[in-house]
């Protein structure tokens, strides 16, 4: 199993789209840096996602959500009335991917990225870095319990 982050903002998506879906999964799409694109490639059935609230009123980690389908073409990139189409991409060769996620728990209050930064486990990891965009960010298993002992 691998262990990942992944930022939005609540207004596009948020921890409650995905609770008040519980029983189907929800497509990420619209990613458009290649890194982030290659991580979201290297993710699987069963990986845990830590869902990260960003540009709102409460920033951080708001809940956890599971991939339920791995790397897929991301229909977006062929549809010229989408924001996140791309003339360049073909069905043949696509440039872009989604990625499919459902609900697994919303956090009683979100982490803040101010508590992120006080944990010790965290001080390599890219999300408390100066200067970090990437909407999609691995982390190790320890990385990811540390977090996850932030709820209690």
């Amino acid at each position: 199993m691998q262990y990942w982050l992944m930022k939005t903002e609540p207004d596009e998506c948020s921890i409650d789209d995905f609770r008040l879906a519980p029983s189907r999964p929800l497509q990420w799409d619209g990613v458009r840096n290649y890194q982030a694109r290659n991580f979201m490639r290297s993710m699987e059935v069963g990986d845990q996602v830590l869902l990260y609230h960003s540009s709102c009123k409460n920033i951080g980690v708001a809940g956890l959500i599971r991939v339920a389908k791995s790397a897929y073409p991301d229909p977006k990139q062929f549809d010229d009335k989408s924001p996140y189409f791309d003339p360049k991409s073909t069905k043949d060769k696509p440039r872009w991917d989604a990625v499919d996620l459902v609900f697994e728990q919303k956090f009683e209050q979100v982490i803040s990225l101010d508590k992120l930064k006080g944990c010790e486990a965290l001080v390599e990891n890219p999300l408390v870095k100066k200067g970090n965009r990437l909407s999609v960010i691995p982390f190790s298993e320890d990385e990811f319990q540390a977090v996850l002992a932030l709820t209690k």
